[in-house]
């Protein structure tokens, strides 16, 4: 079943999630994510507000990782959210970038994730025995002092790398290819997979707008921050290095003008979801046909949110439903 779904990036007042939470709902999208990148807000204050002001949507995070935070810390939070849902919430796992920002230089990653994977597991099933591990291992004899924990909470794998995605693949749901609109690489991703679970999500920037000027123009400064951490992962583009080094020293000296400059309609349309409700659509469209299971609609939307949640509900929502049913 093909699903679609909206992500909100951490960065709104607190009262702010219900609210754009309950008009995705009843825009009857499918689901809601909170994203969880370092230097934003924490997901989970944001996902218990979008708990308390939804009734059937998924949500969760998409997502955490095990470098900044400990496995029985991601369990707890996410049992609670659950809790508040419930039973409605799903875990999103990456290795996250930006670690260097806070020192970090993740050794072993694969192997990390598939490890906190297995302690949460462990935690929500609240078995007593112990958890071998190099990483994350638990010595057994105690659980979880509450009782409302769902132990099937499905997860999610954020990643592009073959290695986490075989270490992992056992343990989740769905595997998400973030900042992309490219269905290329859902293709690629389908043929490796060589089978129909996990599900393929794809999720990107996204700015809709009647006005397709000014939707491209804001779709192309909003994901010159993504651009140079995702560009060199997809393995179907044979991108100019020197462009994407260029790029990538633009952002980080916050030269927004240049970094905007390099990105061409062409390269913009594989990394975000730009254009008007009509052009949204067949992007979206493209993806489902090369094998997507699911297109989340990423910040900031539109112009505004409400504006760009109101374009994807009422004029992108029923192209796409009438072309899936």
């Amino acid at each position: 079943m093909s699903t679609i779904s909206i992500a909100f990036q951490t960065d709104k007042p607190l009262r702010e999630y219900g609210r754009l939470a309950q008009l995705a709902e009843n825009y009857n999208f499918d689901g809601i994510t909170v994203y969880n990148d370092l230097l934003y807000q924490p997901a989970w204050l944001p996902l218990l507000e979008i708990a308390r002001a939804t009734s059937r949507v998924s949500i969760g995070p998409a997502a955490v990782n095990p470098f900044t935070c400990h496995p029985i810390n991601i369990a707890a939070n996410i049992a609670l959210i659950d809790e508040m849902s419930n039973g409605r919430s799903y875990l999103g796992f990456a290795r996250g970038a930006w670690l260097d920002f806070v020192g970090l230089q993740p050794q072993n990653g694969p192997q990390r994730l598939r490890e906190a994977m297995a302690c949460v597991r462990h935690l929500l099933q609240k078995r007593t025995d112990p958890l071998p591990g190099d990483c994350f291992p638990l010595v057994g004899g105690e659980v979880f002092r509450w009782t409302a924990v769902n132990p099937d909470i499905p997860f999610l794998l954020g990643s592009w790398g073959a290695k986490t995605i075989a270490a992992c693949q056992p343990f989740v749901e769905e595997i998400k290819l973030g900042g992309t609109a490219n269905p290329g690489v859902v293709r690629w991703l389908r043929h490796r997979l060589a089978a129909e679970t996990p599900g393929i999500v794809v999720g990107a920037v996204t700015v809709v707008s009647e006005d397709r000027v000014e939707a491209l123009a804001l779709a192309r400064r909003e994901v010159a921050l993504y651009l140079p951490v995702v560009a060199r992962l997809d393995p179907t583009l044979d991108l100019d290095d020197e462009l994407v080094t260029r790029l990538a020293v633009a952002v980080k000296g916050h030269d927004w003008e240049t970094a905007v400059s390099l990105i061409s309609d062409n390269l913009l349309q594989k990394f975000a979801f730009a254009g008007t409700p009509a052009e949204i659509a067949q992007q979206t469209l493209a993806l489902f046909a090369a094998g997507a299971n699911r297109v989340e609609f990423g910040t900031p939307h539109g112009i505004t949110s409400h504006d760009g949640l109101r374009l994807l509900g009422e004029k992108v929502l029923p192209i796409l439903k009438d072309n899936l049913e």
